[in-house]
């Protein structure tokens, strides 16, 4: 990939190998060179660089429903499968695809499930279940991290705070991943229609029923907050209900899980960093910061054009796609110092990882958490943890910066 005389654009992929494997460097020069770039493979824009993006994500002309559009396009003809129709339509009452004033109504009344007091109350609750998860895998020996101990710890924690019995929570993973590929942007994918079809059909048939248990019964739950929640006279419907319930479940665990396995993988690629952060010689407030600009789990989101307009010197027209690369931007030279370099001890820094401006993750408190407790008890459990000799499988996403597994050898 490259500019020459003789052809002067860049051939890109973003959903190629090399692009998920290791988008920062893949994407490197088009966002030294062409910041904004127009993909015709996909047909959508591309938007690279930190200034560019922070721009995109915070103008009011690029809009995050993408459901929406969508379904009016593509899904209200009378050969429609009904089924996927409801499930686009649960997933248009997400609050991510919410613009204003419906965002700001569903993030305020959203939010008071998810105050500081009641996220901090949880710590000790992570503590113990990451404390036995690694417990069970042993000593010496081969075990993968994702499946051992990055998705049961977030998945667990998401499941006890809406209060779902233990006996349901099996399920649950397996909705999800049919969820995943359409929300995430599965962009190659034939099949994300049916996969949606059927796991947000089985999560909103379980959450009708456990929310009218909790209408009736209520615990000390984040279904029964979501349930009281409101504003003046304002609450949530019942169709909120169910659209809160299944992005919580969603983002709730999948989010967490990437950013622990990611970050576990940078610092057994950075040993020096990892001496740091074993040793407790950093600030962990400031590593799960930095961790999170190297390769945090959002990779890209994607907004779209509601009106013709110029954006980084290009003629952006209403209705393109817009694919914002949060993790491309989280490493330009010209918004963070030696960006390819990880160091716990960078102090602050304004990375995109989790979004910027209205739609910053509601979940990343919580995420912060899971991580900051996660992190450390994986590596000092295991003083000779090392990368297992495997190829590392990522996710076939564009949205969604995840491994499939990671091999780990300890002892």
């Amino acid at each position: 990939m490259s500019i020459t005389e003789t052809e002067p654009f860049f051939k890109i992929n973003v959903m190629a190998p090399e692009a998920l494997s290791d988008p920062q460097a893949y994407l490197a020069e088009l966002r030294e060179y062409e910041p904004v770039f127009w993909d015709a493979r996909y047909r959508s824009w591309v938007v690279t660089s930190y200034r560019h993006a922070t721009a995109a994500l915070r103008d009011e002309r690029f809009s995050s429903d993408r459901i929406e559009p969508y379904i009016r396009k593509k899904l209200s003809g009378p050969d429609t499968d009904p089924l996927v129709l409801h499930a686009f339509e649960v997933l248009s009452g997400w609050l991510v695809f919410k613009e204003e004033p419906a965002h700001m109504r569903l993030r305020g009344l959203c939010s008071q499930a998810f105050t500081p007091p009641s996220i901090a109350q949880l710590r000790s609750r992570v503590e113990s279940l990451c404390a036995e998860l690694l417990a069970d895998i042993p000593d010496v020996g081969e075990f993968d991290l994702v499946q051992k101990v990055a998705t049961p710890v977030p998945s667990i924690i998401m499941a006890e705070m809406m209060g779902v019995p233990v006996e349901d929570r099996v399920n649950f993973e397996h909705w999800t991943a049919q969820v995943a590929p359409l929300v995430s942007t599965a962009l190659d994918d034939p099949t994300r229609h049916e996969g949606i079809t059927q796991g947000m059909g089985s999560l909103v048939t379980y959450f009708r029923g456990l929310i009218e248990h909790y209408r009736k019964a209520p615990e000390d739950n984040l279904i029964s907050a979501l349930i009281s929640a409101r504003d003046d006279d304002d609450i949530l419907s019942e169709a909120e209900l169910i659209a809160t319930c299944t992005l919580f479940l969603f983002g709730g665990h999948e989010t967490t899980a990437n950013f622990i396995a990611n970050s576990v993988l940078a610092l057994l690629r950075h040993p020096d960093q990892l001496a740091l952060l074993r040793d407790d010689k950093v600030d962990m407030k400031n590593a799960l910061e930095e961790l999170l600009r190297f390769d945090g789990p959002a990779k890209t989101v994607v907004r779209l054009a509601r009106e013709d307009f110029d954006f980084g010197g290009r003629q952006i027209k209403q209705g393109q796609r817009v694919f914002v690369m949060l993790s491309v931007a989280n490493r330009d030279p010209k918004a963070f110092e030696d960006p390819n370099d990880l160091r716990l001890d960078r102090g602050s820094v304004r990375h995109i990882g989790f979004g910027f401006g209205g739609h910053f993750c509601l979940g990343a408190p919580l995420a912060r958490l899971e991580a900051g407790i996660a992190i450390p008890q994986i590596v000092k459990r295991f003083p000779e943890l090392r990368l297992a000799p495997k190829a590392l499988k990522w996710r076939v996403l564009l949205g969604v910066r995840g491994l499939r597994e990671l091999y780990l050898i300890a002892g």
